[in-house]
């Protein structure tokens, strides 16, 4: 005799995640490439990871101040050759933005238009984040917290708003931009550097490389999204020729090998941006174009395209809050339980790397519940009917049945997944 049964309560989850998963492979329009958005998501949690072990926060007679393990033990500099990148950030949102363009432009969209849809999916997230610290710093102050510690943590949450201040330029420059030779702008990094610290020439021009500097990889993006840079030969020349590039100016150039700021270095690569910093942005831009393949293979599989979705979802909550989802967790245990290994000692030991790893997670759970409170601000409102278009292709189709909308996963279509999943289902269990 059979019997159906509802699904055990161990058995729900997996069933409503596979499910979810083969509703957003269902969802997602078939000629999408999967690895632009494979290579965003990675661009994205490689920055988070990167700042959650380069960066400490040292109590200190009652204070709080920044350090980075980088400072005290240079043999952990390949970390940021792993974790920095940047450039494949600008290389996809590059493409993305030419492609997004020429769509828009196709479809009768006037640039206005255009600009003000992408721009508001960047600067809407980063309100909530300045309204919250804004109320965070007064509170602070008024308990009696010190104006170094607010200091510290202030500059933490806002020190990485820098990357979206330039990428709305870039974006914004984008009908310009998109036709210009990468080699232009590096040209001017060179010159640069070469009246910077060739010819000891005024501090204040490096700045100039913030926008130059970028504009490197986005222009190659630019390229890819026009059809160009299709084999894998552009790939190995970015990868190797800037490698080797990158190796002589730090080994005889004197430019530091670490891809990051270290505080206290009298030069830092990343700040503003110098000719070491673009070239190697360049071989990370070769290795990204060379994995387009591989990405593809994986992502096929809906278990894997789902968990990209859904970083891509979330990618701007995730990157303007993982350094207060860090902070919180750091104060939080300060407060209650006093100073602990990898989180408020000085990370002058490999027992800091090894504790601060193990904190990884907590980390992340706290970043789980900034995304919980804030990731609306990111989505914002879905269009009546739920219609939107596709990146690089037509209308979406379905009232907002397909998962991509303007190169993001769109919410009705998480939203109408989710029900679906949660739907009862039953099992067929034969009775001994």
């Amino acid at each position: 005799m059979r019997e159906t049964v509802r699904d055990p309560l161990r058995l729900r989850d997996p069933i409503r995640l596979r499910g979810l998963a083969r509703r957003i492979e269902a969802a997602t329009p078939p000629g999408r490439d999967r690895a632009v958005d494979g290579l965003r998501a990675v661009a994205i949690l490689g920055v988070v990871l990167g700042h959650w072990l380069v960066t400490a926060l040292v109590a200190d007679s009652g204070t709080l101040r920044a350090a980075s393990p980088l400072l005290y033990q240079p043999g952990f500099t390949p970390v940021s050759w792993v974790f920095q990148t940047l450039a494949v950030f600008f290389l996809v949102g590059g493409q993305m933005g030419a492609k997004s363009h020429d769509c828009a432009r196709a479809r009768g969209i006037t640039y206005r238009r255009w600009l003000r849809a992408r721009l508001v999916r960047l600067f809407r997230p980063m309100a909530a984040v300045l309204t919250v610290w804004a109320v965070a710093a007064g509170a602070l102050l008024g308990a009696g917290v010190s104006l170094l510690t607010v200091h510290t943590l202030l500059k933490l949450v806002l020190s990485p708003l820098w990357f979206l201040l330039v990428y709305a330029v870039l974006t914004a420059a984008t009908p310009l931009v998109a036709r210009l030779h990468p080699l232009w702008p590096l040209a001017v990094v060179l010159h640069v550097d070469l009246i910077r610290f060739g010819f000891d020439g005024p501090a204040w021009l490096g700045w100039v490389n913030l926008a130059a500097g970028w504009l490197v990889p986005y222009c190659l993006g630019a390229a890819w999204g026009r059809g160009r840079l299709r084999g894998r030969t552009a790939g190995w020349v970015l990868l190797t020729g800037g490698a080797a590039v990158t190796a002589g100016l730090v080994l005889f150039g004197g430019y530091p090998a670490s891809m990051v700021g270290v505080p206290g270095a009298p030069v830092s690569n990343l700040n503003p941006p110098t000719l070491a910093a673009v070239t190697f942005g360049l071989a990370q831009c070769g290795a990204a174009l060379l994995l387009r393949g591989p990405l593809r293979r994986v992502l096929a599989r809906p278990a894997a395209w789902a968990v990209v979705a859904l970083v891509n979802l979330a990618a701007m909550t995730v990157f303007l809050w993982h350094q207060t989802a860090m902070m919180a967790v750091s104060v939080t245990t300060l407060r209650l339980a006093g100073p602990r290994t990898g989180l408020h000692t000085v990370p002058d030991g490999p027992g800091w790397v090894l504790a601060r790893l193990c904190w990884l997670p907590v980390f992340a759970g706290a970043l789980l519940i900034c995304w919980a409170a804030f990731h609306a601000y990111e989505a914002g409102r879905p269009r009546k009917g739920g219609g939107g278009v596709v990146r690089g292709g037509g209308p979406a189709a379905g009232g907002g049945s397909r998962v991509v909308r303007e190169g993001r996963p769109g919410k009705r279509a998480w939203q109408q997944a989710r029900q679906q999943a949660r739907q009862p289902r039953h099992v067929e269990r034969r009775s001994v």
